[in-house]
């Protein structure tokens, strides 16, 4: 059992022997673009909002100014992802993405609840809109968020963070079409209580794809298992490999919504290298799993009083 405690010390750091920084920052140029074009139409939707008096028009200029500062945050991402990891944070910064994500959930449901209540204050005392006014600058808003979705689109997959700027364009996308519905309807009929109507139906719109993207990032903030991970999956795949005797302290978790890690106390028959089947496990799970980040325990013998085939169970 001696030796068992120096390989277990070598394995226990054989995961780390890479960086965490992306290969590539590939995203950059367009959240750039996109950024530019929505902080630049931000400032002329809010004058046109207060020009014609158009609630719905507010509130697109406020999610309009949610996707501002989800982009200004995903580009912080991207460049604090270059930083190294340092002595205070051994993983990096990848984990920025996913506060980023939390911080611009939470103010979007600000947002839906401001425009909630000016909603409800319209509806009792209904305000004149100049349609015209309306009609113009959510034309241009439509058009600002198509190239904005277009960018963005290639990174949305891959990036929590990016994820949540383009549904937060694309459901402005949504609310500008509405508005464009809007301001028609208000100037040929003259249906002022149209306006607070459309506010309230894209407050409503985005509220359920932002509790999602608030959920997603608080699972990452929490460590939970990625999405479409099969834990049970997993723990069999290692406990059928050959000298493997038992698994414990079997933990999975995400430092970014792209980025898998895991570690494991693993023990194997006396016979076994444990050096080859450290290198087996590792390719293992990197080419079925496609966990990268890995720090496997080996250990000789019993895990101490219970079960170790049993002592990481996952249904």
């Amino acid at each position: 059992m001696e030796h068992s405690s120096a390989h277990s010390h070598s394995h226990a750091h054989s995961g780390h022997h890479h960086s965490h920084v992306p290969k590539s920052i590939r995203y950059e140029r367009p959240l750039w673009i996109a950024l530019g074009l929505t902080g630049l139409f931000l400032v002329v939707e809010v004058i046109g909002a207060f020009w014609s008096n158009s609630l719905a028009l507010l509130s697109d200029a406020a999610h309009m100014a949610t996707d501002t500062l989800a982009l200004v945050v995903a580009l912080t991402a991207v460049r604090l992802s270059r930083r190294p990891p340092d002595a205070r944070r051994t993983y990096g910064y990848v984990r920025f993405e996913a506060f980023g994500a939390l911080v611009n959930g939470g103010l979007l449901f600000v947002v839906a609840g401001y425009i909630l209540w000016e909603a409800w204050a319209r509806f009792r005392q209904p305000q004149e809109v100049a349609s015209g006014v309306m009609l113009t600058i959510a034309v241009i808003g439509l058009v600002i968020n198509l190239i904005s979705m277009r960018l963005l689109y290639a990174a949305s997959n891959e990036s929590l963070n990016i994820k949540g700027a383009y549904l937060e364009v694309w459901s402005d996308m949504l609310g500008s079409l509405a508005v464009i519905v809007g301001a028609v309807i208000i100037r040929f009929t003259g249906w002022t209580w149209v306006d607070p109507v459309l506010a309230v139906l894209i407050g409503l719109w985005v509220l359920p794809r932002t509790w999602i993207l608030v959920r997603e990032a608080g699972h990452v903030l929490m460590e939970g298992v990625p999405k479409g991970f099969d834990l049970p999956a997993l723990q069999q795949a290692l406990l059928t490999y050959p000298g493997v005797t038992g698994i414990h302290d079997l933990h999975v978790w995400s430092l970014a919504s792209n980025t898998p890690a895991m570690t494991a106390h693993v023990v194997v028959d006396d016979r076994i290298d444990t050096d080859a089947a450290c290198r087996g496990l590792r390719e293992l799970l990197q080419q079925h799993f496609g966990i990268e980040h890995v720090a496997l325990q080996m250990e000789y013998g019993h895990c101490g009083g219970e079960s170790c085939s049993t002592a990481a169970h996952f249904r």
